[in-house]
């Protein structure tokens, strides 16, 4: 099972989690980045870069951490890790908009969108779905206003 409960670097993700949900973002910072540095496997390191990505101060730190979670998770030959796939697209997709990367965002909502067909029809796909429509909507309206 690629999110094991008993796994420890997910266990220090999901500490980081319970530390995020209580207000502390500096604790749940470092439980992400030490289980980036005892993850021993591509599957570990993924998850943790995953969560290391949501404590970055810049946009480019962020798109930074978000690719390697990316590269990883697609390293790994697992079917359940491609439901994550759009969310992982998706961050990217966000940040490359963030840095006013118009052509790199549009192409990584399109790999999001590609991607929909591994998400389940309930409430965690249908976020992720209404951010991919939402981000490419607002990347097209970007584009239409600075061609204006």
């Amino acid at each position: 099972m690629l999110f094991d409960p008993q796994n420890p670097i997910n266990q220090l993700c999901a500490r980081g989690m319970m530390s995020e949900g209580e207000g502390k973002p500096q604790e749940a910072a470092k439980l992400f980045s030490q289980a980036w540095n005892e993850a021993g496997n591509s599957t570990e390191k993924f998850i943790a870069a995953h969560y290391v990505a949501r404590h970055q101060s810049t946009v480019a730190d962020k798109l930074k951490w978000d690719e390697t979670a990316l590269n990883l998770a697609l390293e790994i030959d697992n079917s359940e890790l491609k439901a994550m796939y759009p969310s992982l697209y998706l961050n990217i997709a966000k940040c490359y908009e963030d840095l006013k990367d118009y052509v790199k965002a549009t192409e990584n909502y399109q790999w999001a969108f590609q991607y929909t067909v591994f998400l389940p029809y309930d409430g965690y796909g249908d976020m992720i779905r209404a951010g991919i429509k939402n981000g490419m909507e607002r990347v097209r309206l970007t584009h239409t206003e600075q061609e204006d």
